[in-house]
C-alpha cells in the first residue's frame, strides 16, 4: 500500500495564499476567493508535472501568494504574485530558499468556480484572459522544477525550462497582458527563461549545482571543503557579472539569500569570510551594507 501510495505522489507541495486586502472596499464576494484558492491549489499539487516519480518526502516545497489588487465587472483580476521555493539540504532540516521572486504583472480571467485546465500544446486557449492564469503558474512550475533539477544534478533542470520558454513562445496575447515579451521591462517572465535557455550563460547551471550540492549539502560532513565549494560558486556568479552586466538571472539567484550567506561564512576562516563579504558586496549590492557588517 505504501508502494502504491508513493507512486502516485506528485511533484508539488505547493500552498497557495490568495491577499484580497486591497480590494476590501470593494463589492466582490470574498467567498469567491477560497474556492478560488482550493482550485489553484489542485491545480498545481494534483497535476503530473513530470514523467518521474516522487517521493512523498521528495515533494517540491513553494508558497505562491497571489494579491489581488483590483478586479472589474468582467471578472478581470489584476494582481501580483510571489514565487518561493526551497529543497532540504543533506543531513540536517534546513530548507534552503532556491526561488523568491515577485511577479507585478499578473492579470487574468477568472469566473467563480470555474474548472482550471492547462495543455502545454496550446498555451492561449480559446480565451486569451482565462487562459493567462494557468499559464503563468505552468511557467512557474517549470522554473521550479527546473532549478530543483538543476541543484541536485549538473544541467538536468533544461527539459523545464525549455518548458517554461515553450509557454513564454506561445503565451496568450491581448493587448492589457504583459510579462511575456521583452519589451514589457528588464525583469520579466520572457527574460528568466531567455537567461536560462541561452547558451551564452550556460555557467549559471554549474553555479547552481555547485552552489547547492557540492556547497550546502557537504557542510555537515566537511564545512571546510563545503564553504570553498559555495565561495566558488559566488566568485564563478562575480565573474558571470562581469560579463554579462544586468542580466535578470545573476539578481535572481542571490534574490532573499544575504541570511543564508552570512550563516554560511560566519563561522569561517577571517581570510575566507572577509573574501566572501567582498564578492556579495558586489553581486548582491542592494545587501551590501549587511555583508560589510557581518563579514568583517
Amino acid at each position: 500500500m505504501l508502494s502504491a501510495a508513493s507512486l502516485k505522489a506528485q511533484e508539488l507541495q505547493a500552498k497557495i495564499s490568495i491577499n484580497t486586502q486591497q480590494i476590501s472596499g470593494s463589492n466582490v464576494d470574498k467567498t469567491v476567493f477560497t474556492s478560488f484558492q482550493n482550485q489553484l491549489t489542485a491545480f498545481l499539487n494534483n497535476r503530473k508535472w513530470t514523467s518521474d516519480v516522487f517521493q512523498v518526502q521528495e515533494k517540491i516545497r513553494c508558497n505562491f501568494i497571489l494579491t489581488v489588487q483590483s478586479v472589474d465587472e468582467n471578472n478581470v483580476y489584476k494582481a501580483t504574485l510571489a514565487v518561493q521555493s526551497a529543497r532540504p539540504i543533506y543531513n540536517s532540516t534546513y530548507q534552503t530558499a532556491i526561488i523568491n521572486f515577485q511577479d507585478g504583472d499578473v492579470q487574468f480571467k477568472y469566473l467563480p468556480f470555474q474548472q482550471l485546465s492547462f495543455d502545454e500544446s496550446r498555451v492561449q486557449g480559446s480565451d486569451p484572459l482565462t487562459a493567462n492564469l494557468t499559464a503563468i503558474f505552468a511557467y512557474y512550475v517549470n522554473i521550479i522544477l527546473g532549478f530543483d533539477y538543476d541543484s541536485f544534478s549538473p544541467k538536468s533542470g533544461q527539459m523545464y525550462f525549455a518548458k517554461a520558454q515553450n509557454i513564454v513562445n506561445n503565451a496568450p496575447e491581448a493587448k492589457s497582458l504583459s510579462g511575456w515579451k521583452p519589451f514589457d521591462g528588464q525583469r520579466n517572465r520572457y527574460w528568466l527563461a531567455e537567461n536560462l535557455m541561452n547558451a551564452k550563460y550556460n555557467d549559471i547551471h554549474d553555479i547552481i549545482y555547485t552552489y547547492y550540492r557540492d556547497g550546502l549539502d557537504n557542510m555537515y560532513a566537511n564545512p571546510e571543503s563545503a564553504r570553498l565549494n559555495v565561495l566558488g560558486a559566488l566568485s564563478s556568479l562575480q565573474d558571470f557579472n562581469v560579463r554579462n552586466p544586468n542580466t535578470m538571472i545573476a539578481q535572481f539567484l542571490v534574490q532573499g539569500k544575504s541570511q543564508e550567506f552570512v550563516g554560511v561564512f560566519k563561522n569561517a576562516p577571517p581570510q575566507s569570510r572577509v573574501q566572501a563579504g567582498q564578492i556579495l558586496a558586489k553581486i548582491d549590492v542592494s545587501n551590501a551594507g549587511v555583508y560589510k557588517q557581518e563579514m568583517k
